[in-house]
């Protein structure tokens, strides 16, 4: 049973009963990510989620650490590109403590200068960590230059130049112009009373102002792309992209069937032809990425430079057969079977309902029960995938991102012709 409430001045709260369960989980989301902020200021919102954790008037950053580890619990945060959340999971007799202690991070922070400096160091370092790691460059390069021009292209961490330009009083200003009631959902799951939870919250962030402070957003422009990213590496690493769907869309549910069929598993196409026929990569897969407005449909793999050529004559060879020739109703029924079973499995997870119950309210408007959602797969047809297929595979929306040694490398964005 699901129950969702409004606190005075506007804050969601949304739990989920799970019966068996012996833990809760619990998250603070923030409706606003890295694609709200400017170019000068890009990586605050993962700034501010790094500084909560370091002291409030009544913890020190040791105190919060240690205080996590005596209830048996673990907390943690993440930043997102369209929201930030601080989450943490606990036994049920420990949910009073977690939510006191998640709520005084969340609204007491101190920002000590000292530790400002010492969390801009981490940072940076994380900036050159990724930078050192191939795979999680060529993701970033590749979403720079897939909205390039737009703030959803901008890297969620920022970079060496805005992460150094961010003052204490910027920081605090910013959080606090930004951490509105509008813009603040608090979900629950797992062995959870839903008012028991909401006269705990109610007390605690009665302060907190109400209204939004999201700016309005505006989607991208798809447009064709080809960039190279030269570096010494054994093999040559790419993403080649092309437009896909909201969140919210209509045809969502064919985009994750579809998806599940070129490259979402060992079976898929893309992993069968490339990997156990040719034996040409170790990993290669598809991936959606989704937003409130747009998306992307992202195929990615690695093999060697006299390869490559090779590897994307079969991936085009495959996305050209599905704009042409419907998946068969086996490849269509396992498909739809195998996400069944992914979001089944899921809900014996307090984590993943906890999650599934803030991007429902984010993206959707309101908790989706999992047969409406199932249904929606059941839905899925042979001629919607071919239209799905038809409307994104358009050569005019693909980029290709490489990484490696560009050396003997002559593949560009003329030649990807669907």
């Amino acid at each position: 049973m699901v129950h969702r409430s409004l606190l005075t001045n506007g804050i969601r709260v949304i739990t989920q009963q799970i019966p068996h369960a012996y833990s809760v989980s619990i998250g603070f989301w923030v409706v606003g990510g890295s694609r709200h902020e400017r170019t000068e200021f890009n990586g605050v919102s993962h700034f501010i989620e790094h500084l909560l954790f370091k002291g409030t008037e009544r913890r020190t950053a040791f105190e919060i650490a240690r205080e996590t580890d005596s209830i048996g619990g673990f907390m943690n945060a993440f930043t997102g590109r369209e929201f930030v959340c601080y989450y943490g999971k606990v036994l049920v007799d420990f949910l009073p403590k977690a939510v006191d202690l998640l709520a005084d991070i969340f609204l007491n922070s101190r920002f000590p200068e000292d530790e400002i400096e010492n969390e801009r160091k981490v940072i940076l370092q994380e900036i050159r960590m990724l930078e050192d790691a191939p795979d999680d460059q060529l993701h970033d390069l590749f979403h720079r230059n897939f909205w390039q021009g737009h703030p959803l292209g901008m890297p969620i961490i920022g970079t060496t130049d805005s992460v150094q330009g961010m003052s204490r009083s910027f920081l605090i200003d910013y959080k606090r112009d930004t951490y509105r009631a509008g813009d603040i959902i608090i979900t629950a799951a797992g062995m959870v009373d839903h008012q028991e939870l909401v006269d705990m919250l109610a007390p605690l962030f009665a302060a907190v102002p109400p209204g939004s402070a999201r700016p309005v957003c505006t989607p991208p422009v798809y447009t064709k792309r080809c960039n190279k990213a030269d570096r010494d590496l054994e093999q040559l690493l790419f993403c080649l992209g092309t437009k896909g769907l909201a969140q919210n869309h209509p045809g969502r549910h064919d985009a994750l069937v579809l998806n599940t069929i070129l490259g979402g598993s060992m079976s898929s196409r893309l992993f069968q032809e490339v990997r156990e026929k040719e034996g040409l990569a170790y990993s290669v897969y598809s991936y959606l990425s989704s937003h409130s407005d747009t998306g992307a449909l992202v195929i990615s793999s690695g093999t060697t430079a006299d390869k490559f050529p090779v590897v994307m004559d079969i991936v085009l060879r495959e996305l050209r057969l599905l704009k042409k020739e419907p998946p068969s109703e086996e490849e269509l029924s396992a498909a739809r079977e195998q996400l069944k079973g992914n979001i089944l499995l899921s809900l014996e997870s307090s984590d993943s309902v906890m999650s599934k119950l803030a991007k429902n309210e984010i993206y959707l408007g309101g908790y989706q029960p999992v047969e409406q959602v199932i249904a929606g797969f059941s839905a899925v047809t042979r001629e919607s995938l071919l239209d799905l297929c038809n409307e994104l595979f358009d050569d005019r929306y693909f980029t290709l991102q490489m990484l490696g040694n560009m050396s003997a490398i002559t593949f560009g964005s003329d030649d990807i012709i669907l």
